[in-house]
């Protein structure tokens, strides 16, 4: 059986409440699992994907792996 995943990222509300919509018709059975997001901390990766490739182009560098 072809099942779809349908991905839904909300704030629970007062009473731990969370409405949605979904596209699925009224009477249409369901299974939710709800999972706690925590915050995912990749300052650092990101900071070095934006750095520039200046620190790769080392002729010290280039001269001792050259000769590896």
């Amino acid at each position: 059986m072809h099942q779809t995943a349908l991905k839904y990222d909300m704030e629970v509300s007062d009473g731990g409440r969370l409405e949605l919509k979904t596209p699925l018709s009224k009477g249409t059975r369901v299974v939710l699992f709800v999972v706690r997001e925590f915050p995912d901390d990749f300052s650092d990766l990101t900071k070095a994907s934006e750095s520039t490739l200046e620190f790769w182009d080392n002729p010290i560098d280039d001269e001792e792996w050259n000769d590896a």
